[in-house]
């Protein structure tokens, strides 16, 4: 059976996050591999030459991030306990490139993310971060769709 030494786990804070997360994190336990817990910060749309009264880019970035961080910390508070072979990560960009980014640069074993299993239109519209992963990711890729009974 494979080594997951380091496990990427990409979340959107989102429901189906964590339920991708207990994958990531029992994965990571089982093999005392690395878990590093990562979120991407859509880019934002450019906002210059468009007037947007009383806020700045930097400031709406500095926003933001502040509020990722936020984020991740909840996130993580009690859901980590009792395991300290992990790391968080914020970084802003196309999150399925900076999934492959991180991944690369650490030499994953494995990426876990929940995908959301849109179909159709909102596919079409939203695109597939998770179907990116899958097609670009020189490691495994492991997708968490939660059970339809549990979150419809």
């Amino acid at each position: 059976m494979q080594d997951f030494s380091k496990i990427i786990f990409a979340t959107d804070f989102s429901e189906v996050s964590e339920f991708a997360f207990d994958y990531a994190f029992t994965l990571a336990r089982k093999f005392n591999g690395r878990l590093v817990i990562m979120h991407v910060i859509n880019e934002p749309v450019d906002l210059r030459g468009f007037y947007v009264p009383h806020i700045s880019f930097d400031s709406l970035e500095h926003e933001i991030t502040e509020a990722a961080e936020k984020m991740m910390k909840k996130f993580c508070s009690g859901r980590i306990q009792g395991f300290n072979n992990y790391e968080t990560v914020i970084v802003s960009g196309i999150p399925y490139e900076e999934i492959i980014r991180k991944a690369d640069e650490e030499g994953a074993s494995l990426i876990v993310l929940g995908t959301h299993g849109r179909a159709g239109i909102d596919h079409l519209l939203f695109g597939s971060t998770a179907e990116r992963v899958v097609r670009r990711a020189r490691c495994a890729v492991m997708t968490v769709r939660p059970s339809v009974e549990k979150h419809e």
